[in-house]
């Protein structure tokens, strides 16, 4: 019913009243928690989670009780997983799980917030001290219909913030200035705080911000990125480098994000949440020197931008030596709709169906048919879910997760 009314003409903003009465309710019943917590918020398309992943971990090694909403999870120190196939929570939610971490004694909270929460008031009541941005690219056009209005959206955090830290290396950075009241900068090839002497290996990346030697233990170059800006809250809330250096490292992964499955097999595989066309990039370019031949899983959500679907199909084609179609969160979309928009997009970059290019619609059947035709070298890509626990059908949602369904079949496989 949902998917339907938001296909009626600006049905988006004739909600936009309800929306800010929740905000406004939800903040007052629950007596404005967020104004006890020094508040940290992660805005952009990618890196938002790893980011605030990264924020929380530093800050709890340093010693400080740090509470935590995102994609992936929330909590203090024993986290929840997020069941809800949604990033910021509804309003209510929100500012009771907030109230639930002010009274466990938290100082600062890490909060993960998307332009869709930023337009519908979700974060009402609750005030930011430092905001920050990782990137913005091609998602989410079915709700924000341009571009522009995307980015617009999450000036909306930059304007209420006292502080930022914006990633220069990306053009809405420019925009982004012109809201903030105080900023910094950060990049690879431009801003105040640049990484240098960068090294990208499979275990992680390492790297020299000034005179901190910042070392991850997750890989891909976009981590850079993600730590810069981790670093660069750290410095702006007072830890020395040593708690920031030692606070990076001891993260060891964020589920669902470059996640290596080690089951024995003579492979790598790979599981990651990237479905925007951006964050299939970032993951390929993170994975180009490797040696063996490289099979993607990948499928698209149903009710979410039909726009990107033959864009991802190319990008899976030209980045892949064998392309594998299947579902994800399909809704009440017809699957094999969706399948075929990502098909012609890799068919118009030179994968031919049934020779390289597969439909297989049933993603646990989907990843065994990666698996099976793996050999020794190779590596597997299972994108587009992650951390999820479950896949949403037409008939309502199923328990599904990738990197358990793949630890199952690669036990099946390999005797492990």
């Amino acid at each position: 019913m949902k998917a339907f009314l938001r296909k009626i003409p600006f049905y988006n903003q004739a909600v936009l009243p309800y929306h800010y009465f929740q905000g406004v309710t939800a903040a007052v019943k629950n007596g404005f928690p967020a104004r006890k917590l020094h508040v940290i918020g992660v805005t952009g398309t990618n890196g938002k989670t790893t980011t605030c992943f990264m924020i929380w971990q530093m800050l709890r090694h340093a010693g400080y009780k740090t509470g935590l909403l995102t994609t992936v999870a929330h909590g203090i120190d024993k986290l929840s997983p997020e069941l809800n196939h949604m990033t910021t929570v509804d309003a209510f939610t929100l500012n009771q799980r907030i109230r639930d971490i002010v009274d466990q004694g938290a100082e600062y909270l890490v909060l993960e917030v998307t332009s869709h929460a930023l337009v519908e008031f979700r974060t009402l009541g609750i005030p930011v001290d430092i905001a920050v941005f990782t990137n913005l690219t091609h998602d989410h056009l079915d709700y924000h219909k341009t571009l522009t209005n995307y980015r617009n959206a999450k000036g909306k955090l930059f304007k209420k913030a006292k502080f930022s830290i914006l990633n220069a290396d990306d053009k809405a950075t420019s925009y982004y200035k012109t809201l903030s009241r105080n900023y910094i900068t950060y990049g690879i090839k431009h801003g105040e705080n640049r990484a240098t002497n960068i090294k990208l290996t499979v275990s992680g990346v390492k790297y020299s911000l000034g005179d901190i030697n910042i070392e991850t233990k997750i890989p891909g170059e976009f981590n850079v990125y993600n730590s810069l800006a981790a670093a660069l809250v750290g410095q702006k809330l007072g830890l020395t480098s040593q708690q920031i250096v030692d606070g990076i490292k001891s993260l060891t992964s964020v589920e669902g994000r470059m996640n290596l499955i080690d089951e024995g097999q003579p492979f790598t595989v790979i599981v990651d949440y990237a479905h925007a066309p951006d964050a299939l990039e970032k993951v390929f370019e993170s994975v180009k020197d490797h040696k063996g031949k490289v099979i993607s899983v990948h499928g698209g959500a149903g009710q979410r931008d039909p726009s990107t679907r033959p864009i991802r199909g190319a990008i899976l084609a030209k980045n892949s030596d064998i392309v594998i179609i299947t579902e994800d969160d399909s809704r009440d979309e017809n699957p094999e709709q969706i399948a075929a928009a990502f098909i012609q997009g890799a068919e118009k970059y030179g994968k031919i169906l049934g020779q390289d290019l597969f439909k297989e619609l049933d993603r646990k059947k989907a990843i065994e048919l990666a698996l099976n035709k793996a050999k020794p070298g190779d590596l597997v890509l299972i994108l587009g879910k992650g951390h999820e626990k479950t896949i949403l059908r037409a008939d309502g949602p199923h328990m599904f997760n990738d990197t358990e369904v793949t630890r199952k079949l690669l036990r099946s496989l390999y005797g492990s």
